[in-house]
């Protein structure tokens, strides 16, 4: 039955594939052969599978590295893989930056980011990455490794194979905290104060509290005294301040009321003088009455020759008006006759201009069509030009590039060596170069004639050109036959018009009276001018007399007013007597107050003093009780400390006694293993196999170390070796060692050394029941139960291939 089965490996690339889909089988006691040349993607296939069970770090370089060089800018990276384990089927899909894995197919993932998936399948699989590889891949530079590598390398690699790097890993992390600790120790010693110093400051700062405690009791003793003083003194200065605010509430309204007698008095003396007179206008009036009494007589006939004198300036102006109203008709009547015939050239203009419209728009469509017939052909011939150049010089650099190269170069194209093909490439490049240094010259020639208009287009522009200017002349003079069409109509509204006006003229003057009597206008003015002055003191006198009676109705009432204002006056004067308030007793009083007051506000200013020394001082005695709960804490720290740092240094010494006792039985473990692999690989032939202090290979024969091996030897003792690494890894890692990757390990062998290491692998077939070789050597693939051939295809890129046929193709 078949031991290693991949199903649907599928790598890709944004929208290319790498791997599709490919289905990967090796039955139990086979090998299997990928063959290719250096490149190909020999590797890809088993790398795929890797990176889709351990991500980024199974594959080789970064993560920046692993999309594909011809893929499109920032495309996907993606591969899919199915396998089995157990009863269980899995699939893994993984990209850059997420990875899913479904189990039993199931619609939904059971693991979906990197970290999950990757360490779920170290789970499922039972190995971490670096067990993986260690035990089951091997590559032709692991081989001979320990050779190129000192004494202390080649321990620090067959470490670190094995895991003991692990170790270190733990012991390195194990000093790391230790130093921690014992900085913490040092920074916690040299903070620690003295234990008896800190209670001599609590024991003064307890003494402090009690003292400001004794001073914050005085003074509110202090305090209450002031307060009851200043409550005695209260009363009796909010007595004397309402007294004070009563009489000074008199003495505004004494002083309100002063004035208030003052106004009516004078309120009393302006009515008197005005009463006077009064009396005196309707004496002067009674004087001049008789003289005022052709007044009335004399301003009715004015207002009547007023409007006689503006009915004969009306007249005038209209008449004026209707004479220049028919001499207007006049003119419009000789203009009007002048535009009889316009309808005529009108519509005869407008039919002109039809056909030029038409001949315009022929010219036109000639002219556009042989223009774009021109312009295609010379852009056509410029294009075809252009081409031709960048062909010639692309194939030019391309030829330049093989010629430098020469024969053992490799093709720009297909990066293959050219070898026998060197010579028909070069020529047929040649011929390529002649064909289009042909093709150059002649679109050079087409575009140099088409540079220039040909006749038939400069005589289609004239053709056009003309027409335009014809429909432009036509244009204009049929915009003039339509604006005499509308003079001769907005003239002939225009005379209507000013027929209307007339008659409205007339009709307006024949209303209007006929007769004006200038002189007796003049006279009538002159009368009532020289009477205007008596007719002004008679309006001022009549003004003053009508006051008359009213102002001996006000006079009495001021002179009421007066007396009672009197009257008030003395009673406030003497309210404000009776009081019996003095500003001597009230300056008294008030002093007595502040002082108490002030008594108030100083003790409280002490006590507020004193309450703050005593926060101080309690704050002083929370400090050192705090400085003391910490200097124990901190005691108690350091106890902690040296127990923990006691604990670290046993451990270290437990790590380094590991350590040593793993490096003491790792030589005689590999030697028993790696002597079993050679006494099968070689028939018996030799039975033993060590490794030295400086872990350096050493072949025994009859109990003695042989001093000089063959190459072929010396592959077999490298293979062996690196199989007993494998083998111990597998142990420890709880897994079977049933499959073996050898990955370019033949490349430094001749053919029959492959044959024979082809002849003891399957000797050992009980041991290494599945065996892959990736190789570029063809002749690997006649000693191989399977064989699977991957080659470079420049457009496909890599294919995959049974040797019966095409298995699978590929783009790697």
């Amino acid at each position: 039955m078949p031991i290693l089965t991949t199903n649907n490996l599928t790598k890709r690339f944004g929208g290319l594939l790498a791997l599709n889909r490919l289905a990967l089988e090796v039955e139990e006691r086979s090998i299997h052969s990928i063959i290719g040349p250096n490149g190909a993607g020999k590797t890809t296939l088993l790398e795929a599978i890797a990176w889709a069970l351990y991500g980024a770090p199974a594959a080789r370089g970064s993560r920046e590295f692993l999309r594909w060089n011809r893929a499109p800018a920032r495309a996907p990276v993606r591969v899919e893989l199915e396998f089995g384990v157990g009863a269980h089927q899995y699939r893994v899909v993984r990209g850059l930056y997420q990875a899913e894995l479904y189990q039993d197919a199931g619609d939904r993932p059971v693991a979906n980011s990197q970290q999950e998936v990757t360490a779920r399948l170290e789970r499922v699989l039972g190995m971490r990455r670096d067990e993986f590889f260690n035990t089951y891949f091997t590559n032709q530079k692991e081989l001979a490794v320990m050779a190129r590598l000192g004494p202390a390398d080649r321990a620090r690699f067959l470490s670190r194979i094995l895991g003991y790097e692990k170790l270190r890993e733990a012991q390195d992390a194990l000093r790391a905290r230790r130093s921690e600790l014992r900085a913490e120790q040092a920074g916690l010693e040299q903070g620690l104060t003295d234990e008896e110093t800190l209670h001599h400051e609590r024991v003064g700062t307890q003494e402090r509290l009690d003292a400001a405690r004794r001073r914050v009791r005085e003074a509110e003793r202090l305090k209450a005294a002031a307060e009851r003083r200043l409550g005695a003194e209260g009363p009796a200065w909010s007595r004397m301040v309402s007294l004070r605010e009563s009489v000074m509430s008199l003495d505004g309204e004494r002083r309100l009321a002063e004035q208030r007698v003052e106004e009516a008095r004078r309120e009393f003396e302006r009515l008197d003088r005005e009463l006077a007179q009064a009396l005196e206008a309707q004496k002067g009036l009674r004087e001049i009455s008789p003289r005022l009494q052709v007044v009335g007589s004399l301003r009715q006939e004015l207002d009547r020759l007023e409007r006689e004198a503006q009915a004969a300036d009306r007249r005038r102006d209209l008449s004026g008006q209707l004479k220049e109203v028919a001499s207007q008709i006049e003119r419009a009547e000789v203009r009007l006759r002048d535009l009889e015939s316009v309808d005529q050239h009108q519509q005869r203009s407008e039919q002109e201009l039809a056909a030029a419209h038409a001949a315009l728009k022929q010219a036109q469509a000639v002219d556009e069509k042989a223009r774009t017939a021109w312009v295609q052909d010379k852009q056509e011939a410029q294009t075809k030009l252009d081409q031709a150049r960048d062909q010639y010089k692309e194939l030019r650099a391309h030829r330049q590039g093989i010629q430098q190269a020469g024969p053992d170069g490799t093709c720009p194209t297909c990066l293959r060596p050219l070898g026998a093909e060197y010579e028909a490439v070069l020529g047929t490049l040649a011929r390529q170069l002649e064909e289009l240094e042909l093709n150059g010259k002649y679109y050079s020639q087409r575009v140099e004639q088409l540079t220039p208009e040909p006749d038939e287009v400069r005589d289609a522009e004239a053709r056009r050109r003309s027409a335009a200017s014809r429909v432009e002349d036509l244009v204009q003079q049929a915009a003039q036959a339509r604006e005499r069409v509308r003079d001769r109509d907005e003239m002939a509204r225009e005379l209507r018009r000013l027929g209307e006006r007339r008659a409205s003229l007339e009709r307006e003057i024949a209303s209007l009276p006929d007769r004006y009597d200038a002189d007796r206008h003049e006279a009538v003015r002159i009368e009532l001018r020289g009477l205007e002055p008596t007719i002004v003191l008679e309006a001022a006198l009549r003004v003053q007399a009508d006051r008359a009676g009213r102002l001996v109705a006000e006079a009495e009432v001021a002179d009421r007013e007066l007396t009672g204002r009197e009257t008030h006056l003395k009673q406030l004067s003497a309210a404000i007597a009776d009081a019996g308030f003095s500003e001597e007793a009230f300056v008294e009083a008030r002093e007595r107050y502040e002082a108490a007051e002030r008594a108030v506000r100083d003790v409280e200013l002490e006590l507020s003093t004193v309450r703050g020394d005593e926060r101080a001082a309690q704050q002083l005695v929370e400090v050192a009780e705090r400085r003391l709960a910490e200097r124990a804490a901190r005691a108690a720290r350091l106890v902690e400390l040296k127990t923990e740092l006691r604990l670290h240094d046993e451990l270290d010494r437990a790590f380094g006694d590991i350590r040593t006792d793993l490096n003491a039985q790792l030589r005689p473990e590999l030697s028993e293993i790696a002597s079993t692999f050679l006494a099968e690989l070689t028939n018996g032939r030799y039975h033993e196999l060590e490794l030295d202090e400086e872990y350096q290979i050493l072949v025994l024969e009859d109990g003695l170390a042989k001093p000089v091996i063959s190459g072929g030897e010396e592959d077999i003792a490298n293979l062996v070796l690196r199989l007993a690494i494998s083998q111990m890894v597998a142990e420890r890692a709880g897994q079977p060692l049933s499959l073996l990757v050898l990955d370019e390990v033949f490349a430094s062998l001749d053919e029959e050394r492959r044959e024979h290491v082809l002849a003891l692998l399957r000797h050992l077939g009980d041991r290494f029941p599945q065996v892959v070789i990736l190789t570029h050597v063809e002749a690997m693939r006649a000693g191989v139960d399977r064989s699977l051939r991957v080659s470079f295809d420049p457009n496909r890129g890599a294919v995959v291939t049974e040797e019966d046929g095409p298995l699978q193709d590929v783009a790697a």
